[in-house]
């Protein structure tokens, strides 16, 4: 009989772990015993798991005794207090928070890109930022064919992104405006999501960028091995509740054939091609929710840039940008 695994999902009930813990069904992960953990307020919340039910535990130091896989999805206060607990107990910690990923001592892991660097773990890996993922996912394989310098990119994000009390405000604002036509009530962004756009994401920098876009830059340079690696990012939330979309303007050292760049990404793993222009046919936010790979398509040489490649890239923020990634990790290592 194959080996089977006591797992562990921290901030249980949030959009990404909720996600988390229905990806490890779907995926028939090995477990043997589930542990799911949050904030006292969420204690004693019922989620079915397989045939059986789990009770949410609350979160504490003695939380990770026996665990041998520990993903964390509460952001990176906790991650910072808990993570090296649960991995000094003997569980692998694989974070989805920022809190790790820039730390060379652990490794940041997209598997179709460098998953052979989870082998080198020592306790702790992280997952990426869910909108870097999803542009590296097109433009790695653009990467080994030409050999990317920089990129141009904005990001259109759903407020999935925000967790689930993004995804509240959205679908309550919408209902105001619509349903009740009153004004709407604004907690989570500073202006009104519902049929608008909002051109930042997380909290400016003194450059002026906020944290967000320079997450593009940073990160790609860890996964991608390329330490002088340039990207120019503007993030926007639009008023989706789901996956993100990122329109991307690639300049290579090599000079680009479309020919190859189509080639290359058919037969890129976890990247479906969809570019057919003259049937409508692209990648959109609704087209990918739910689906395991991302989409890329509107492929175009780029009319401003020599060795430009201009596309468009379509994922699931909650599954390849969070939660399927991080259990994508944990198969590396089974």
């Amino acid at each position: 009989m194959s080996k089977r695994f006591h797992v562990a999902v921290v901030g249980a009930t949030g959009a990404v772990g909720l996600e988390l813990i229905r990806v490890l069904q779907c995926r028939n992960f090995p477990v043997s015993q589930i542990t799911l953990l949050a904030s006292p307020r969420s204690s004693g919340k019922i989620f079915p798991f397989r045939k059986g039910e789990v009770t949410v535990q609350v979160l504490d130091t003695s939380s990770f005794r026996g665990v041998d896989f520990a993903w964390f999805c509460a952001g990176s206060k906790i991650s910072k207090h808990y993570a090296h607990i649960a991995a000094e107990a003997g569980a692998v910690v694989i974070d989805n928070s920022s809190a790790f990923r820039m730390d060379p001592a652990v490794p940041l892991v997209i598997p179709e890109i460098n998953g052979e660097e989870a082998q080198h773990h020592r306790g702790i890996i992280a997952n990426p930022n869910c909108t870097t993922t999803i542009t590296l996912m097109g433009l790695y394989p653009l990467h080994r064919a030409f050999n990317v310098r920089r990129v141009f990119a904005s990001s259109y994000q759903a407020v999935s992104g925000s967790g689930t009390r993004g995804i509240s405000e959205l679908h309550q604002q919408v209902r105001a405006l619509l349903v009740r036509h009153k004004n709407v009530e604004r907690r989570v962004y500073p202006y009104q999501i519902a049929f608008n756009v909002l051109p930042h994401v997380e909290n400016f920098l003194d450059s002026g960028y906020t944290q967000e876009e320079v997450k593009m830059q940073s990160e790609g340079r860890r996964i991608l091995h390329l330490p002088k690696f340039l990207a120019s990012v503007t993030c926007v939330r639009v008023p989706v509740y789901r996956a993100h979309s990122v329109a991307v303007f690639a300049e290579f050292e090599k000079p680009v054939s479309l020919e190859v760049a189509v080639e290359t990404l058919s037969r890129a793993p976890g990247l479906r091609l969809v570019d057919d222009m003259a049937s409508h046919r692209y990648p959109t936010p609704l087209g990918v929710e739910g689906k395991e790979e991302c989409e890329i398509g509107r492929l175009r040489l780029d009319s401003a840039m020599e060795n430009g490649l201009a596309y468009w890239v379509c994922g699931d923020q909650l599954l390849k940008g969070a939660a399927l990634n991080a259990v994508q990790i944990a198969e590396l290592l089974i």
